[in-house]
């Protein structure tokens, strides 16, 4: 007996110093989502990740562009009420992105990328400003060197060179910046230019084309920011680590542009089902975290993957820029992507976010 007390003395010991459930004391605010797209057509964990395109001449024309990591859809576009205008089947796909002002056939474009799973390379596409809808526009299936397969992906433009690039990541640590290129007959192809590496698996990723820093999530250790460049070192800076303003997995990640040189960096702390947010100068301060709540016709977010922000004004829907992120858990149907204008984030964090709809996305610096 006096064997087995002490059995499950150990026992209990081990199971509540295990315990899962990690508490963050940060205050969170409340905020609603006023748009909910059409869901995805696969059952499971199916929607990963969205981008914004803002449109050139109307931005009520603007679309939300999601990733659907099943067979059948690598990327669906949506309008600003949510209504599917595009399935793309591209392979399964994770992370998208995109970039104004390439230089494609003789013109400029909006070019979108996304990670393709099924043959471990880059689908690269074009926006029709007509139609809004997406053209293939690669020039072939770029062979990653990623041994285990391509996983999460962004991209980044350079205002000091000039140049554009893909950054692709596996689930080994390993991440992959290529840039991207005219090859002559108006297709994009690329080159590999370097090579980063973080400890386990990472995700979520984000460029500042401004201040030249690349952003990555290591989904159960911590947020890191490297330099961007191409020539950079290639060093890693600790931002902040699990457990700390975020819970594993830290899974989607992108900025707010005030200005030239402020805004925000937002990460899905997934863990928690809430959004934290730093300040995008450093030293990436900690600022708030907000999560997303049911509504009175549209649920709130779980387990969100992917998440985009945009500070411009989207029309009368969203007159303050919109915030948008993959909702794990859509009940009733398959997931989907919610979006949330961004004055009620700004107004919900105390002390209150910046407000800034006058810096365009597609002008390049």
């Amino acid at each position: 007996m006096k064997h087995f007390m002490i059995l499950m003395i150990l026992v209990l010991f081990i199971f509540t110093s295990c315990d899962p459930k990690v508490v963050i004391n940060d205050p969170v605010a409340s905020v609603q989502a006023t748009v909910e797209t059409d869901p995805v057509p696969s059952n499971d964990d199916a929607a990963d990740d969205p981008c914004i395109w803002i449109h050139p001449t109307d931005p009520s024309l603007s679309t939300i562009i999601g990733t659907h990591k099943k067979a059948g859809a690598g990327l669906l576009v949506y309008d600003l009420e949510g209504n599917e205008l595009q399935r793309v089947d591209c392979g399964r796909t994770n992370n998208v992105d995109l970039r104004y002002n390439f230089p494609l056939g003789g013109d400029t474009v909006a070019l979108v990328t996304a990670g393709n799973r099924d043959l471990n390379s880059i689908a690269i596409f074009k926006i029709d400003p007509v139609t809004r809808m997406l053209t293939s526009v690669s020039a072939r299936n770029i062979p990653l060197g990623l041994e285990d397969g391509v996983y999460g992906s962004c991209m980044y433009f350079s205002s000091k060179t000039n140049k554009f690039y893909a950054i692709l990541n596996d689930k080994t640590g390993k991440i992959e910046q290529w840039e991207l290129f005219d090859n002559g007959a108006g297709l994009v192809d690329g080159k590999l230019v370097r090579t980063l590496y973080v400890d386990t698996q990472p995700e979520g990723c984000v460029a500042d084309d401004i201040l030249g820093i690349l952003y990555v999530g290591e989904e159960d250790q911590a947020l890191w920011k490297f330099q961007a460049e191409a020539e950079a070192e290639t060093g890693k800076t600790l931002i902040d680590s699990v457990n700390n303003h975020f819970a594993a997995d830290l899974e989607g990640i992108s900025l707010f542009y005030a200005d030239s040189t402020t805004g925000y960096l937002i990460v899905s702390s997934q863990g928690n089902n809430t959004y934290t947010i730093y300040t995008r100068e450093a030293p990436n301060t900690y600022v708030g975290t907000f999560q997303i709540v049911d509504g009175e016709n549209i649920d709130g977010t779980q387990d969100t993957d992917g998440l985009d922000v945009t500070n411009f004004g989207l029309g009368s829907a969203f007159p303050n820029g919109m915030f948008v992120c993959q909702d794990g858990t859509n009940p009733g149907a398959t997931q989907n992507f919610k979006a949330v204008p961004w004055e009620a984030i700004a107004k919900g964090i105390s002390p209150k976010l910046k407000i800034v709809t006058d810096w365009d996305p597609r002008v390049l610096r």
